[in-house]
């Protein structure tokens, strides 16, 4: 049975900052939406609210960092990179500014449809120097990630799960390093944040019709364990990316650009949003019909390995990780 966290990064964040009292809580207005309200309550003299003005917010927060502060900006991923890109290039990026950008409800994630869904991100923070990005898979990871992304010299953006959060790996979130789930000889699977709970689900069935899976669970995107990649890499017969995000710029093409550099000459599927914007609804509907889900990467497989391997989606459903209350049902804002 699978531990089901309720509110991991509350908890955390509150124990690593009040541990450090140059860190400055800053958030936009989404507060509660962030689980930082009640270290907003209790530990008023470290926390900001700049209001609904992410642009002011992003400005400000790299004035803090040229003064020594550590500051820490909470809001939903895409208001951390879309409204205020301009203001993340020039005074944070370009100055290399300490500052943390923690997203939450990254990709689709949210029933927000697409203005809040942080769906291209990686591909845009990809493409700035000097960021780094990280991603979280799990309880442990979100409960982790605090000491990776303070430990870094430069601005850091991370897509952070909230709510109930199930703990899938018993180690803390390390950098630049890829998580082996599983090992096999026949297909490669890469997966990052919320997607790798659902290759976890696909494990059993697979292994049942003898498909041997090598499982990598990415949570550095940039950096990224190039090596590690390689030597997983070697001598498959196809390897299938997982990403709850467009597959353009995100996982998918950082593992496409290293194969192709190595001249590996295998196979890939990429899954996760094939160019198009998703609309609002739950999670679980959102990841199937956008083929997120186990039951895509299971045809993925297939596809690579040219034949039919008869799971279907009861036999998915009986090994589900999380617990769903409603395919319909939609997570609050």
């Amino acid at each position: 049975m699978v531990e089901i966290v309720n509110r991991p990064y509350a908890k955390a964040f509150e124990t690593f900052a009040t541990a450090r009292p140059d860190i400055l809580c800053l958030s936009a207005d989404l507060t509660s939406s962030c689980e930082v309200d009640g270290f907003r309550d209790r530990h008023p003299d470290q926390f900001l609210s700049l209001g609904m003005a992410e642009q002011n917010m992003l400005s400000f927060a790299g004035g803090l960092a040229m003064q020594g502060f550590r500051p820490f900006l909470h809001t939903f991923s895409v208001f951390l990179y879309r409204r205020p890109y301009d203001q993340l290039i020039n005074s944070i990026a370009y100055s290399n500014r300490k500052v943390r950008l923690m997203g939450f409800l990254p990709g689709i994630t949210t029933p927000g449809g697409i203005t809040h869904q942080a769906i291209e991100d990686i591909s845009v923070m990809r493409a700035i120097p000097n960021m780094t990005i990280l991603e979280c898979g799990d309880a442990t990871e979100v409960e982790t990630v605090l000491d990776v992304a303070d430990s870094i010299d430069g601005p850091v953006y991370v897509r952070v799960l909230r709510g109930e959060v199930p703990r899938l790996f018993s180690t803390p979130f390390a950098f630049n390093k890829l998580r082996t789930l599983s090992e096999g000889d026949d297909v490669l699977v890469v997966t990052a944040g919320v997607c790798t709970e659902e290759a976890l689900r696909a494990a059993e069935p697979l292994k049942a019709r003898g498909v041997g899976i090598h499982h990598l669970h990415v949570s550095t995107l940039k950096p990224f364990d190039r090596e590690g990649l390689i030597k997983a890499a070697r001598g498959k017969k196809g390897v299938v990316t997982l990403e709850n995000h467009t597959i353009n710029g995100g996982l998918g093409s950082l593992v496409a650009e290293i194969l192709a550099e190595e001249g590996l000459g295998v196979k890939l599927r990429r899954l996760g949003l094939q160019d198009t914007f998703a609309h609002g609804a739950s999670k679980p509907y959102l990841m199937k019909k956008y083929g997120l889900d186990a039951s895509a990467l299971v045809s993925a497989i297939g596809q690579l390995l040219g034949k039919n391997l008869d799971i279907d989606d009861a036999e998915l459903e009986a090994v589900r990780i999380d617990t769903v209350h409603s395919a319909q049902k939609a997570e609050a804002l």
